[in-house]
Parts: C-alpha cells; structure tokens; sequence
C-alpha cells in the first residue's frame, strides 16, 4: 500500500528539506493576539529562525540561495488546529458511510483516509486530533515519516465506553492504549446526541479511566453531553469534555474552575449530517428520529457557545467532530463562532491556534509564528482578524518547512 499512496501524491511540489525559505507576507497574525504588517519569515529546515519587519518595502535582501514566497497581499497565520476529527470516517463507492461489513476494501479505506487528510492539511489545518480509529495509527505514522501529505496526526486509537468493563477493565484498556502508542484516550461518557445524550458512565468508571491515563501521563477526552455526563467527567479528573450540547451555567463554571477544556461544536457537524442524509440514513441511530435531534441540536450547539465564552477562565477550544463528508471544510466551525456564536476574530483564530497548541502540550511547538517554532504557516486572502470569512480563502499552507499549497 506504501508505493501506491507514493504513486497518488508523487506530483506534489515539496522543497528540499534543509533548504533556507524565506516568506515576504502583506499582514502577519502570530497566533498570540500580535500582528505584524510587512513581515519577513526566514525558515530553515522545519523551524522558523525570524520573523521581523521588512521595513516597509519588502525587499530586504533574503538570505543567499533562499527559496522566496511573495505573500504580500495575503495574510499570514499559524497553521491551523482541529482538537476532533474522524480522518477514517468516508463515503464508499456506493455513496454511504462506510461500515465494517460493506465489503469495501481495506485499500479502498486507506485511500480515502490519505485523502481526507489530504483535503484538510490544503484547507489550512497542520495539525489535527482523531478520538479515534484504530486504523489512525498508520496515516499517523505515515505522515509524520513524511510518506503522505497530511495534517500532523494525534490519535486515541479506539476509544473506551460502557461496553469496555468496569474500573478494572478500564483501566486496563487505557494501559494497552498507551502501549499501543495512543497520543491520548478517548472516553464516551454518555450517549450520542441522536439518542439524547444521556450518561453512561459511572463515577468509578470516570475515575478509574481517568486517573490510570494521568497516572501514565496521557491526556483524556471525554465525549459527555448532558450536564450530569459533564459533571463527572470534570470531577473525575479528566482533561477535555467535548460537545456538551446540553451544558448549563453550573457545569460551565465547574470546568473554567477545574480547569478543563471544553470542545464544544457550532454547526459545522450537525449541518453536515443533515446536507449529506441520504449517505448516512438507515446506519445505526442515523434515523428519523437521530434527524430530528440533530436539527433541533443548531441552535443548541451555538446557544452552548456563546454560553461557553461567556464563562469567565473557561479554555474554550477548536474542535469540529469532522466527519465523512466534512473533511476539508474545517474553517467552518470558525465562521460560525464569529457569525453566529459572537466570538471576535482574533479569539477565534487564537482557538484554533495557540490555545489549541496548549491543548495539546503543544504549546511550545505549534500554534503560534515565533522563532524557535515548527514552521506550520498558513496564507489566505483577505485578514481574518476583520473579516472572518477569509479563513476559507486559504492560498498558501506550509507544514514543518515543506509547502504543499502555494496559489
């Protein structure tokens, strides 16, 4: 399988490895709430060695033998982060969710994971986080050896939920995650949105999981969207409720003074679902009733984050649950935060950035335009700090120093 996905992304333009690059940019967000106008970036290798004003002109001098990036009129940004995709979540040949027993191919599988990590790192995100597949394990890998162009991966590898066992057996499953190389655990704590969202895990449980990931230095993320499945979870010790569709005031405030992340979606999600119905209809709890709950789940979802940012010291973080079908349209979760949940831009971009690096235990390698940082960088039209909307407008992507897009 190795030679064929070589043989599907051979015609990328990828510079050498070591060589000096140097990016002449119009207006330069830096992740960390900074903006520069007329900036020069100077990247060696997979880091950035400087970043400065270019005086005015744009023409200072580049380093001899640099390869030069003329992004003038574009606005630069760090390369952007999504804390919860599903790369190996795809459409088969027939045109539905793939699942286990459709007789599609393992190749076939493969491929459209490749591609859909493919689509994503073009529309701007150099890193992402899946909770999880076990087939992340090997895209992960790939990528990072630089075999396939993608995101750079952090996977849970299959997530635990009530059919796992009880303590004991949980915390045996997060113990053979991390020796089967998890980057962190996933944890269903209560039911999907399509079936209500009740809680499904124990105190015990929570506890149990939870505290044998810590123990073994992995970070835990919880799927949990009633208030009592948040609740538990951030007494429980875990490090990162997502969705919380259902969250009230009280939890909200119990996660800003426990400090736990919060990854709640805006739409992106729910409208996917929706637009693409007759792909998933019929599969699991994708029914008529699993419908009507995710209709009625907009305008909830963007009612849970604005309540979200108005929680004061709540680490409100990007992630967009992306989906077959959602691959690639990443930054629409943005768009949404800004237009419909009323987050100014530049704390959005800072959520999908610098914020989300910290997530990660990142922050010291990712999500932000500073020397001594990986040269994950991103250009689009127009400047999202005013306009928002210019996040879907990405001409040039760059990831640890090897440009993969450049309109």
């Amino acid at each position: 399988m190795r030679w064929l996905l070589a043989a599907v992304f051979c015609v990328l333009p990828i510079p050498g490895w070591a060589e000096t690059v140097v990016l002449r940019v119009g207006t330069l967000l830096d992740g960390r709430g900074g903006t520069l106008h007329d900036a020069r970036i100077v990247v060696e290798g997979a880091r950035i060695v400087t970043v400065e004003v270019s005086g005015g002109t744009g023409r200072s001098a580049p380093p001899p033998g640099a390869r030069v990036y003329d992004l003038s009129r574009l606005t630069a940004l760090p390369g952007l982060i999504d804390v919860h995709v599903h790369p190996a979540w795809y459409f088969n040949p027939a045109g539905r969710l793939h699942t286990d027993d459709d007789g599609d191919s393992a190749a076939h599988g493969t491929l459209a994971a490749a591609g859909n990590a493919y689509a994503t790192l073009l529309a701007g995100f150099t890193t992402v986080q899946s909770p999880g597949s076990r087939d992340d394990k090997e895209l992960r890998d790939a990528i990072a050896r630089g075999e396939i162009p993608g995101p750079r991966l952090l996977t849970s590898l299959d997530p635990l939920n009530e059919a796992t066992g009880g303590p004991e057996e949980l915390r045996k499953a997060v113990a053979q995650r991390k020796a089967e190389g998890a980057d962190f655990i996933k944890i269903f704590a209560s039911k999907s949105i399509r079936e209500g969202g009740a809680r499904t895990l124990s105190d015990a449980q929570l506890e149990a999981a939870c505290g044998e990931a810590r123990a073994l230095g992995l970070r835990t993320l919880v799927h949990a969207h009633s208030p009592e499945s948040i609740r538990a979870a951030v007494l429980a010790g875990c490090t990162q409720v997502e969705h919380g569709v259902f969250a009230t005031d009280e939890v909200l405030r119990l996660m800003a003074e426990r400090g736990t992340w919060f990854d709640p979606q805006c739409g992106l999600v729910f409208h996917n679902y929706l637009d693409n119905r007759p792909k998933y209809e019929g599969i699991g709890n994708y029914n008529e009733e699993g419908f009507r709950a995710m209709e009625k789940a907009i305008p909830l979802a963007v009612a849970a984050v604005r309540r979200a940012l108005a929680t004061a010291g709540l680490k409100v973080v990007y992630g967009t649950d992306a989906v077959a079908g959602a691959h690639g349209h990443n930054a629409e979760d943005l768009v949404c935060r800004v237009k419909e949940a009323g987050q100014p831009p530049r704390d959005a971009i800072a959520s999908a950035t610098s914020l989300a690096a910290r997530s990660l235990g990142l922050a010291d390698q990712i999500g932000a335009i500073a020397p001594g940082m990986q040269a994950d960088l991103v250009a689009v039209e127009g400047d999202p700090s005013r306009d928002i909307t210019a996040v879907r407008r990405v001409r040039f992507v760059m990831r640890a120093g090897r440009v993969y897009r450049n309109d």
